[in-house]
């Protein structure tokens, strides 16, 4: 298992694929499948049948994994989706920082 460079709650630009260009918010990120669900980005229709919790079935739609590979966290500074590093701070903690303009990603 890989380290994964996005979280959730992060936003996120799809940099290949059919979904090319679209940002999103990050719901869930399968670590173990190596795939990530971002918000409104690679859509499905799901064919549900009416279940306990389900009480109406019908054709939902939905968001679809997309490989980790294929998304890029997008920096504030620059507005763009970037590569990520690692930066030690002086009290010691750990934040992802933007390799094009050195900005720190995590705040706080």
């Amino acid at each position: 298992m890989a380290a994964v460079h996005v979280r959730r709650g992060d936003v996120v630009g799809v940099i290949t694929g059919r979904e090319r260009g679209k940002r999103g918010k990050v719901l869930r990120v399968l670590t173990d499948k190596g795939r990530v669900v971002v918000e409104h980005v690679n859509m499905i229709k799901r064919h549900q049948r009416p279940t306990q919790k389900l009480r109406q079935g019908g054709i939902i739609e939905r968001e679809g994994p997309l490989a980790l590979s294929n998304v890029l966290l997008v920096c504030s500074r620059c507005d763009r989706p970037v590569r990520t590093g690692i930066t030690v701070l002086a009290d010691g903690r750990k934040v992802r920082t933007c390799k094009r303009c050195g900005e720190p990603i995590d705040k706080g």
